[in-house]
């Protein structure tokens, strides 16, 4: 398991979009689940049992997994569509807190992606979700701030890069 890490609007899911092309292209059977699946502004990191329970466990246990991603659709979250997960070769878990400490004995990998300055960050965030998200997504950068620096997730990675 590959975990891409680091704060909001750092490139995460353009890596993670790349890496999988890679593998692919190579024959290993990847899959992609992104923490922006579970996550919600007043939900940011604590769903994290839903993935064990339903993407992570199953896998390790050479089965199948599923989950139900978070929709945002009416700019509201809510449950949407159950994806299911198959026995990879390879899964590359993307996204903010991906790499977080409690799952780093189940990776093969970790991957920061600290994407610039954080102004240039919420700038790109702001494009991709909308003006109307950037309060939110201020909000989100503070709470990233704090997280990051308590779970320590930049000095954990293997692999980091601007």
């Amino acid at each position: 398991m590959l975990a891409i890490d680091g704060p909001s609007g750092a490139g995460k899911s353009t890596l993670a979009a790349l890496v999988v092309e890679g593998l692919r292209a190579r024959g290993y059977r990847t899959e992609l689940v992104s923490t922006d699946a579970f996550a919600t502004w007043d939900d940011p990191v604590s769903w994290w049992p839903r993935l064990v329970d339903g993407v992570l466990r199953p896998l390790s246990e050479g089965v199948a997994g599923a989950y139900r991603r978070m929709d945002w659709s009416t700019g509201v979250p809510r449950p949407g569509e159950l994806v299911r997960v198959v026995v990879p070769h390879v899964l590359v878990l993307e996204g903010v807190s991906s790499g977080r400490a409690s799952a780093r004995t189940l990776l093969s990998h970790l991957c920061w992606l600290s994407g610039g300055s954080e102004s240039a960050r919420l700038d790109r965030t702001v494009l991709r979700d909308g003006v109307a998200a950037r309060a939110e997504l201020g909000r989100w950068q503070r709470f990233e701030r704090g997280w990051f620096a308590v779970d320590g997730t930049p000095a954990a990675a293997g692999t980091r890069l601007s």
